[in-house]
């Protein structure tokens, strides 16, 4: 028996079946109004060249990382160097005819995956940067570090392309207030504090992995956080652009996409997982809210304000 206060989604594909049903099953090539808001129970490899050119704004891909792991019903099994190449290579290939001209793409990774897909992507597109976030649970290591941070490479398809910095800011607190004819220089005093809304940078400090009494946890063995993906959502997409996730898992793309204002496409193979993503959007639909971003910003790690989150859409934006 779970805790009262345990909300993590972990039914199986039976017991979702409801929401299973929600999902499609193409096997066809299909219009792109059919493909918004929607789920694809398949493989992405099978779906992906069904989508229409041209048709997707922003891509967040988080496929397996080389490593021996289980989903669901299969698992994946590490590979050889050049073996995990011509994997990405070939979903990559499979995507790229859908991605419209200004595009965004973020491609998640480990540290080991990191040092193989960054070169791929230089090679096919403009490479933008290369984030690291922290996460702040993991297991430790007798002969090696901790492996505390995971990669997030952004690439865009040309030159032109969508990326609002203000959308993303992160509020930090001030320690050292700094003034200048007696008034604050770039940060305000608040009755919860001193705060400043700093510009993003590529180190990410301030993400919550999900865990068992947050609403959007499953039980997913690598699941992302929702304000995780509401950053790259927000920086690199307009309201109603089409965010397509490929590798959907527990379905945390589209979920934030939904709160956010964004058309979504998940793609996913395992059953259980479709039904996961299709009990999140559903429950998206009540409480929209994100936990980490309130009243347009990004807030700091484990601060009182995002624990004490009001719901309002898109966390108070």
């Amino acid at each position: 028996m779970k805790s009262p206060r345990n909300r993590t989604i972990d039914m199986t594909a039976e017991e979702g079946a409801e929401y299973l049903e929600r999902c499609i099953r193409p096997d066809l090539p299909l219009r792109e109004e059919e493909l918004r808001n929607r789920t694809v129970f398949g493989d992405s490899f099978e779906v992906l060249p069904l989508l229409p050119a041209k048709c997707v704004d922003l891509l967040i891909a988080d496929p397996p990382y080389n490593l021996e792991k289980t989903y669901g019903s299969s698992s994946f099994h590490r590979m050889k160097e050049e073996e995990y190449e011509a994997f990405t290579n070939a979903w990559l290939d499979a995507v790229t005819p859908a991605l419209k001209e200004d595009a965004s793409i973020y491609v998640c990774c480990d540290w080991s995956t990191s040092l193989l897909i960054g070169p791929i992507l230089k090679r096919r597109f403009c490479l933008r940067s290369r984030i690291t976030w922290q996460r702040e649970k993991g297991r430790g290591a007798k002969r090696n570090w901790k492996n505390g941070m995971e990669d997030i490479w952004f690439a865009t398809v040309s030159d032109k392309y969508t990326f609002h910095v203000d959308a993303v800011r992160q509020r930090r607190r001030i320690l050292a207030p700094y003034r200048e004819n007696g008034e604050p220089k770039d940060w305000e005093e608040t009755g919860e504090g001193r705060f400043r809304d700093s510009c993003p940078s590529n180190f990410w400090d301030d993400i919550t992995v999900p865990y068992w009494s947050m609403p959007e946890n499953t039980a997913h063995p690598a699941q992302k956080p929702e304000k995780l993906l509401a950053k790259l959502i927000l920086a690199s997409s307009d309201p109603g652009d089409l965010v397509l996730d490929p590798f959907l898992g527990s379905g945390s793309t589209s979920v934030a996409a939904a709160k956010l204002g964004r058309d979504y496409l998940g793609i996913e193979q395992e059953a259980q997982y479709c039904a996961w993503a299709e009990k999140r959007l559903e429950q998206a639909r009540k409480d929209p809210s994100i936990q980490g971003y309130e009243d347009g910003v990004f807030w700091e790690r484990n601060t009182d304000r995002w624990r004490r989150r009001r719901k309002k859409p898109g966390g108070g934006k």
